[in-house]
């Protein structure tokens, strides 16, 4: 686990290192004007950024008291060097960029992209009328506002959605931990009652076993081989019972997943309201089950991590010869297109012969149809 972590946040690290690159725009203006004390500038501003934004990168944190610091200084950092360098507001625009990451309030973040654009025009109207090599043309100025504003603003959106990411891992990994928990439990118990009563009865038919061949009678060697044969069957039921027993860890069925979802849901502050309970999952086949309960786990992970819903309410219906799952919530549809995951999950839908349906009108509403088995029970449910 720990190596693990480890290299995801070294990946990570190397990752941030390729928005390294805008810091060429420093580059521009001694390369159009070259003069020896603005390269001498320059170079000296991109060595301490640099050393700014490796501290900020190795800081994974994201509350950490140094990433402020680190975006402080990089504010601060452009205020000294635009005067006499335009393209130091780039500083400006990585300030921006790093609030959305280090600050999980969006009207905390949007505050402080206001001071930004503030102290930005302030020091643009202030090196306006400076002529020579300190001075600020308005059009640099109201350019590294706009730039300052659409890239962090851009920003909150990708923030928000890797606190939504890491939010549904987290409920995902705590599910699991919990389920491995009370899966061990469930079987220690049924290990126990299947094997502690089963066991004794063996030990006990063994030894009456043992003394009955001990004797010379030709009942007593009778009678021992009846119970050695009861001792053979005895110990064959146990074997099918421990077989059943692990069985049901391996497969967890359309109700653990509902239960799974319950848990991610209320992870992420969201109701889940069921309309009806899945009485007719004991006539799904192992395919239709299995399918049901990845739609089920795919819908709720794109609940958790698009739509910002407060209910989500789930339905198991049969109607017209036709078993439907429903899923609906009252939160954004983010979703323009569709991807990976509803596309596999209508493919496994459609393999079945079902179909699936996705509708946005004051929420997302999904619709997935599995025709009737024969032998299944059709009773029809109201909608």
């Amino acid at each position: 686990m720990t190596v693990t972590a480890n290299n995801s946040e070294q990946g990570r690290c190397n990752w941030a290192w390729i928005w390294f690159a805008y810091t060429g725009f420093l580059f521009i203006e001694p390369i159009l004007d070259p003069s020896l004390y603005l390269w001498l500038g320059t170079i000296a501003a991109f060595a301490l950024f640099l050393g700014i934004f490796s501290v900020y990168v190795r800081s994974s944190d994201e509350c950490h008291p140094t990433r402020f610091w680190m975006i402080a200084a990089t504010f601060a950092l452009g205020l000294l060097c635009f005067p006499w360098n335009q393209g130091a507001s780039t500083f400006f625009v990585y300030a921006a960029a790093f609030l959305p990451f280090s600050i999980a309030s969006i009207r905390r973040v949007f505050s402080l992209f206001v001071l930004e654009a503030l102290l930005i025009l302030g020091e643009g109207y202030v090196f306006h009328a400076q002529p020579g090599f300190l001075h600020i043309s308005w059009p640099n100025t109201f350019v590294a506002i706009f730039l300052t504003g659409i890239i962090g603003g851009g920003n909150i959106f990708f923030a928000q959605q890797k606190r939504a990411d890491r939010r549904l891992r987290e409920a995902q990994d705590e599910n699991l931990a919990l389920a491995a928990v009370a899966e061990r439990e469930r079987i220690a118990r049924d290990l126990h009652d299947v094997l502690g009563h089963t066991l004794s009865v063996i030990v006990l038919k063994a030894e009456l076993a043992g003394r009955l061949i001990d004797r010379d009678a030709a009942s007593d060697h009778q009678r021992a081989a009846t119970e050695i044969a009861d001792v053979e069957r005895i110990a064959r039921t146990a074997l099918a019972e421990v077989r059943e027993a692990i069985g049901g860890y391996r497969s967890r069925g359309l109700a653990a997943e509902i239960e799974a979802a319950r848990l991610t849901l209320d992870a992420a502050g969201v109701s889940l309201m069921m309309d009806s309970e899945p009485t007719t999952a004991t006539h799904l086949s192992a395919a239709e089950e299995t399918a049901l309960a990845l739609a089920l786990r795919e819908a709720v992970t794109n609940i958790v991590r698009h739509a910002r819903a407060t209910i989500c309410r789930l339905r198991f219906i049969t109607v017209a010869g036709r078993r439907r799952l429903v899923v609906e919530d009252n939160g954004e549809h983010a979703i323009a297109r569709e991807g990976n995951g509803l596309r596999g999950m209508r493919e496994r839908i459609e393999s079945l012969g079902g179909q699936l349906s996705l509708e946005h009108d004051n929420g997302t509403r999904l619709l997935i149809e599995l025709p009737l088995r024969s032998g299944a029970d059709a009773a029809p449910a109201a909608l």
